[in-house]
């Protein structure tokens, strides 16, 4: 895993339907989807281009009745797992998933912040970079984006866990700060203060469209709800924020076409 300690690496879905959640991905994003194979051969990927960008898996049996749903995940990728995991806990973070070793794949464990948002680490077991999280391509997540109920909290924890620096800060109004994060040399998203009336502290991850309008649309017909409807965003470009017909709230980027049937003012 050539990709410095604290890059994205990977993006995965948890869902209760994996089936119809491939349909309805490939038809809103664009993206192609099959079966991993290897050790977990229930794994898929979606793959933009012929590039692999995510997994998905079902969720695990009786992680509904412990409270999990459908949702999206980011792995982070570390130079040493446990190295990170001893990092993690010190700093009032939790193991969830204890550092498992998949052959060819890496080594990852699951871990919850100090405010119980929920993400992988992961020391990838590929020569090649992961090139998941790209600002510039379409099909590749573009933008990590964490709400959270203790922002200078999480910042610190960020930074000093994964070599992140905070950038610029953009007003919210009452929302709060936006804080831009950045790390190796690039800005890769940011942290807010979890609305009030909004849902659970999370990581949200914006995928890239070619044409927000059309995918916005897509992703409506095809079972999902509309959110937030495209809205732009500084630099010219438009966000969706859904969820899909199994409940996990996914966000798009991208240029607007203007043909909106369901625009923000």
């Amino acid at each position: 895993m050539p990709n410095p300690h604290g890059s994205f690496i990977w993006y995965e879905l948890m869902t209760t339907d994996p089936s119809a959640a491939g349909r309805y991905y490939t038809d809103v994003v664009g993206w192609t989807v099959a079966k991993f194979g290897g050790q977990v051969p229930s794994y898929q990927i979606f793959s933009s281009g012929g590039t692999g960008v995510a997994g998905m898996m079902a969720l695990p049996e009786g992680a509904e009745q412990h409270g999990m749903r459908p949702g999206w995940f980011g792995y982070i990728g570390v130079g040493d797992v446990d190295a990170s995991l001893a990092a993690i806990t010190s700093a009032g973070g939790t193991v969830l998933m204890p550092p498992t070793d998949l052959p060819d794949v890496g080594r990852l464990a699951l871990v919850a912040d100090p405010q119980g948002v929920v993400f992988y680490v992961m020391r990838g077991a590929s020569p090649e970079s992961s090139t998941s999280f790209d600002p510039d391509a379409t099909g590749h997540c573009s933008w990590n984006e964490l709400a959270t109920d203790d922002l200078p909290g999480a910042i610190d924890f960020y930074t000093g866990r994964f070599g992140w620096t905070k950038g610029e800060v953009m007003s919210l109004g009452d929302l709060g700060d936006y804080q831009f994060i950045h790390h190796a040399g690039e800005r890769i998203g940011a942290m807010m203060k979890s609305p009030n009336a909004g849902p659970p502290p999370m990581w949200s991850f914006y995928f890239r469209v070619a044409d927000i309008d059309a995918a916005a649309e897509r992703a409506r017909v095809g079972g999902g709800t509309i959110m937030q409807a495209p809205m732009e965003v500084p630099g010219g470009e438009y966000i969706v924020i859904a969820t899909d017909p199994q409940g996990a709230m996914f966000s798009l980027v991208g240029k607007s076409s203007g043909k909106s049937s369901c625009r923000s003012s």
